[in-house]
């Protein structure tokens, strides 16, 4: 399927995925602090500031052998993450990206890698409704709503409604 290309504002940027370093998990966490980003991602752990729940969740998504984890590196920095994990027979896909790098390609750009890398479908995804730069990414690289769901956010105390996605062969 061809994609439409990703606008980078900073052509310059050079993007990658990579493994997951465990250097990168100190900034996943910093990233999961700032709460403008927790409030649009809608979901975050009880207490996002408990480094041991995060590290527990982090441990297990690593070694889960369903799970396709990558760090997403701009210039030689972790920029964010992008993972797809098993849900049953589904396979879901969720990222997360520093708010320094909205607006400007690099979530784009690291999910195109990732589609490139994770071939199996159908694939989906989930979203809160709200989130319009991540439901941008998802409509503009095939994905289509399949539902919603009202689910508890812990970032937002309170029931929020979120769009479910999928992409097909």
């Amino acid at each position: 399927m061809s994609r439409p290309q990703a606008d980078v504002k900073e052509p310059s940027m050079e993007i990658t995925l990579r493994d997951v370093q465990a250097e990168d998990l100190d900034q996943f966490f910093a990233f999961q602090q700032d709460a403008d980003a927790a409030h649009m991602a809608g979901f975050a752990p009880t207490n996002p500031k408990d480094r041991t729940i995060f590290d527990h969740h982090w441990a297990e998504l690593l070694n889960d052998k369903n799970s396709l984890v990558r760090t997403i590196d701009v210039d030689g920095q972790a920029a964010g993450s992008i993972a797809v994990f098993r849900d049953g027979d589904i396979h879901e896909v969720m990222f997360w990206t520093d708010k320094q790098f909205w607006g400007n390609g690099v979530t784009t750009t690291a999910f195109d890698l990732f589609l490139d890398e994770f071939t199996k479908r159908p694939l989906r995804a989930r979203v809160v409704t709200d989130n319009m730069g991540s439901l941008k990414i998802l409509e503009s690289r095939g994905f289509t709503e399949i539902g919603e769901e009202q689910v508890f956010s812990n970032a937002r105390a309170q029931v929020v409604t979120e769009k479910l996605f999928e992409l097909k062969d």
